[in-house]
């Protein structure tokens, strides 16, 4: 056991977690619940809160990991509770309806009234695992063993003692000349431990003939003690006297089957006497539910004819309600073709009612005529436009001809002159 100190020494490493949480810090909490586990078992929290609760041993990781949330917050706030108690303050047991926020601030608050820190939000212990719900309990597991008296004692080692070490062969040089030296060494040493029986007998014969024969004599011992003592406990290893069994003899196959008889025998003395008594209660049982069910069925029997009318009638109706319904399928189909014919008609003529009350082509009609008689006013002007210009050309065609006549003629006459 461990030299006196803290009762917390094992459990210093929840107090303070590291600055700088290096790989290992995801594993920290497992190390934590181990710790939390062993001082649990220091104050028997199964005889004193389990058993009082019908609640089972928490394995190594039970607050490490997730596994019902629900369960693991209860058993969460009973170990607080009872370790609080334990540690010398009261604390109410709570309960499964009671308030989880409430719970945890009275746990928190116990918590910081030994002046152990709480740097984390309280909803981190609603999931009731994780490395907070470890560092609560076994900071409470500490103050429990405090105010136990508990301390840590120096572990004592036990003393080994250095083995010899055997030169082992390797069995892959076994021959057979080694094999039958092993056998003959093994037979030889038998023989030496073991007394034979006819040999025994024939001793023992000599020793009655000598004993017969010195009867009239007085025996006198001239033997010490101390040295006959020390003679029997040398000779008392080599005075066994064995007799070797051979399982195939007849004779214990024949002795191992009366025992098992008498086993089965003895066995089914005490087994009939339950199996009598079981058979007696299971008739007992079927006569009462036999007479049961015949009472029953006595004064159920106007019922059950009303149940079988009833269903006859029931029957009947469900009949009538299939042909009743297959005709109105029917009918059903032939009001739906109605009703989408009608949609159509009433379609066509809401367009005919719509084209002959609007006004809109008219509209369009009118405005064509008027824009065709903008048209033709304006054709009707560039004809005159382009039959004036037409008659101006003429003319002037006209009068460059009549220009042109002169012109050919006055020479003509000139010529003639001279």
């Amino acid at each position: 056991m461990a030299e006196e100190g803290a009762p917390g020494r094992r459990g210093e490493r929840g107090e303070e977690p590291p600055a700088e949480r290096g790989p290992g810090a995801a594993f920290h909490m497992f190390v934590l619940m181990e710790d939390l586990l062993d001082k649990l078992k220091l104050l028997s929290y199964e005889e004193e809160a389990l058993r009082r609760h019908n609640m089972r041993p928490l394995s190594r990781h039970y607050f490490a990991l997730p596994t019902n949330p629900g369960e693991q917050f209860f058993m969460f706030c009973t170990l607080a509770a009872w370790l609080i108690s334990k540690a010398g303050r009261p604390f109410e047991q709570p309960q499964e309806c009671d308030d989880p926020n409430a719970v945890i601030s009275n746990v928190l608050s116990e918590l910081r009234s030994f002046g152990r820190p709480v740097d984390f939000p309280p909803s981190k212990l609603k999931t009731g695992c994780g490395e907070q719900v470890c560092y609560v309990l076994d900071c409470l597991a500490e103050e429990a063993l405090k105010h136990t008296g508990f301390s840590w004692k120096r572990p004592a080692y036990p003393t080994e003692e250095p083995e010899e070490e055997e030169i082992t062969e390797d069995d892959a040089e076994l021959t057979l000349s080694r094999l039958e030296e092993d056998i003959a060494e093994e037979e030889s040493d038998n023989e030496e431990n073991y007394i034979d029986l006819n040999v025994l007998k024939a001793q023992t014969y000599r020793s009655n003939m000598n004993d017969t024969a010195k009867q009239e004599e007085i025996l006198q011992s001239t033997t010490d003690a101390a040295e006959w003592n020390l003679e029997v406990e040398r000779v008392l290893p080599q005075l066994k006297v064995t007799v070797r069994t051979d399982n195939k003899d007849w004779r214990i196959h024949v002795d191992q089957m009366h025992q098992h008889k008498n086993g089965i025998d003895s066995s089914l003395k005490e087994t009939r006497g339950y199996l009598d008594k079981l058979h007696n209660e299971i008739s007992r049982t079927l006569e009462k539910i036999n007479s049961r069910e015949k009472y029953i069925n006595n004064q159920l029997e106007h019922l059950v004819q009303e149940y079988r009318s009833a269903q006859a009638l029931l029957s009947e109706a469900k009949e009538k309600y299939q042909e009743g319904s297959g005709g109105v399928t029917e009918r059903i189909r032939v009001l739906s073709e109605i009703t989408e014919a009608l949609e159509k008609v009433k379609q066509e003529t809401e367009e005919k009612g719509s084209s002959m009350t609007d006004g809109a082509p008219l509209v369009k009609i009118k405005q064509a005529l008027t824009k065709l008689r903008q048209e033709t006013i304006q054709m009707d002007i560039q004809i005159g436009v382009m039959e004036h210009t037409l008659l101006q050309s003429k003319l002037k065609e006209k009068s460059n001809m009549t220009r042109d006549m002169h012109a050919t003629v006055i020479p003509e006459a000139t010529v003639g002159a001279y």
